[in-house]
């Protein structure tokens, strides 16, 4: 069957998972080029660090961690909604599994059992809502983990040539 049959059958809870998926794969490809650009530039971003650690005469490790916590939270903007698609995607498609099986029980309440195409659409229905969720939800999960392992690493990194720079 064609694709574009699965997205029509799917209804408005297919075109939502779309969306979400549309959204969710910008803000991955936006995090790759950040994540990226941050590897690339971590010299000149611990030297902003430095700088602003030189303001004040103490050095404490919490003081140096906290600095590099708070660049690194810059960074990190965009995850939470990445992680958001991952939690609700699976959630929402589940809805539409719901609401075709609802739909059939409804179709068979009011035109009986004669007809086996009246119970299989709203099942197809519920199938196609089902798969949609789950195809969103992967991808989203398997980047926002692969993403807070990158960030853990750009940190530690970067906690690390800045302790160097200082000692």
């Amino acid at each position: 069957m064609d694709l574009l049959i699965y997205i029509e059958r799917g209804g408005i809870i297919v075109n939502i998972l779309i969306l979400m998926n549309i959204v969710g794969f910008t803000i991955m490809f936006w995090k790759s080029y950040v994540f990226y650009k941050t590897n690339r530039n971590i010299e000149q971003i611990s030297n902003e660090i430095v700088e602003e650690l030189k303001l004040t005469t103490n050095h404490h490790l919490a003081q140096i961690q906290s600095t590099v916590a708070l660049k690194v939270n810059n960074i990190e903007t965009g995850l939470n909604t990445i992680k958001i698609i991952a939690s609700l995607s699976p959630l929402i498609g589940l809805l539409g599994t719901v609401i075709g099986i609802l739909n059939s029980f409804d179709s068979i309440s009011h035109l009986g059992l004669g007809d086996p195409t009246i119970f299989s659409s709203g099942i197809s229905i519920a199938l196609i809502t089902t798969v949609a969720g789950l195809v969103v939800a992967i991808p989203h999960y398997i980047g926002y983990n692969y993403f807070l392992g990158s960030l853990d690493k750009i940190e530690i990194k970067l906690e690390k040539v800045v302790l160097d720079k200082i000692k």
